[in-house]
């Protein structure tokens, strides 16, 4: 009978792989009076790095428009290398896409404000977001997409 081995979730290090700004029509954009629409886009991205490292990169790009214009763009790249062990292979893509992005959050949405307001603009608050209903919708998309591919 063998032991089973405790499972292990470590942060080794966490950073800021990228960071840009974008302010195409400065400085007209600073006379606007009203407040521009903003949409924020995450992506989160998973690659193996050794034998239970992995670096995860959750990217969040916030785009502020006035009418057709953009405001600003800024786009984040917060990473983090994990040490995930004695994971079974079944839940490893729910903690690569759930628990590590959570992990990142909350220093990626330092980065976007701290940037923003750099720029001169309001703050831009990312809100929670639950990742484990992304994660969920993701894999109810899943089938369907599988099923729209062999019937066509």
């Amino acid at each position: 009978m063998s032991e089973q081995q405790e499972a292990t979730f470590v942060v080794e290090k966490l950073y800021l792989k990228d960071a840009s700004l974008e302010i195409p029509h400065a400085p007209q954009v600073f006379l606007e009076n009203e407040s521009p629409q903003i949409e924020v886009n995450l992506h989160n991205q998973a690659v193996g790095l050794d034998a239970g490292l992995f670096e995860v990169v959750l990217t969040v790009t916030v785009t502020a428009k006035h009418k057709d214009k953009t405001t600003f763009l800024v786009e984040v790249a917060q990473a983090g290398i994990f040490q995930i062990l004695n994971i079974p292979d079944e839940n490893m893509d729910a903690v690569l896409a759930i628990t590590c992005p959570g992990v990142l959050l909350p220093y990626a949405r330092e980065a976007v404000s701290s940037l923003v307001m750099r720029a001169g603009f309001p703050p831009v608050v990312l809100q929670h977001m639950s990742f484990e209903a992304i994660y969920q919708q993701r894999l109810q998309q899943q089938p369907q997409q599988t099923d729209s591919a062999q019937s066509h």
